[in-house]
C-alpha cells in the first residue's frame, strides 16, 4: 500500500484531483475541513467494494483486499492526521528519530504549495536524508 499512496499523492493528488488537494497545502485554512478530506472516499469506496464481493459473490481475496486498504487507510489517518498535522491532540510528544524523519520529510513536501516541484510523496517510507 505504500507505493499505492506514493503513487496516488504524486500523480492523482498531484495531479487531475489537485483541486482537491490543493488546500491542504495552503498555511492557513479556512476551516478545519479540507477538500482534502474527501480523498478518505478514494480509499473507502473500494475497500466497501471488495468486501461486497467477498461478501455476495464468494470473491475470497476480497476481505484481505478490504481490510488491507482499511488498515492503510488507519494508518494514514493516525499518522497524517493526528502525527504529522496534530488535527487532534494527542501523540504530540513522540519523540524518536524516525517520528522526526515523517515530520521534516513531510515538511519538506508542504515546502512546495504548487502542484508541480514536490518532492517526499510517501507516507510511512521515508528516504535516509530526512533521519540525520
Amino acid at each position: 500500500m505504500e507505493f499505492v499512496a506514493w503513487f496516488s499523492h504524486k500523480f492523482i493528488m498531484h495531479g487531475f484531483l489537485w483541486s482537491w488537494h490543493k488546500d491542504h497545502h495552503k498555511k492557513d485554512h479556512d476551516s478545519w475541513f479540507e477538500k482534502n478530506d474527501l480523498f478518505f472516499l478514494v480509499y473507502a469506496i473500494p475497500s466497501v467494494f471488495f468486501v461486497v464481493l467477498w461478501g455476495e459473490y464468494s470473491f475470497w481475496a476480497g476481505l484481505p483486499i478490504a481490510i488491507g486498504i482499511f488498515c492503510y487507510g488507519l494508518t494514514y489517518f493516525i499518522v497524517h492526521d493526528i502525527f504529522i498535522h496534530r488535527r487532534f491532540k494527542i501523540f504530540r510528544n513522540i519523540d524518536n528519530s524516525y517520528a522526526k524523519g515523517i515530520r521534516r520529510a513531510h515538511k519538506i513536501h508542504h515546502k512546495n504549495i504548487n502542484k508541480e516541484g514536490g518532492v517526499c510523496f510517501g507516507m510511512l517510507y521515508v528516504p535516509k536524508k530526512y533521519f540525520q
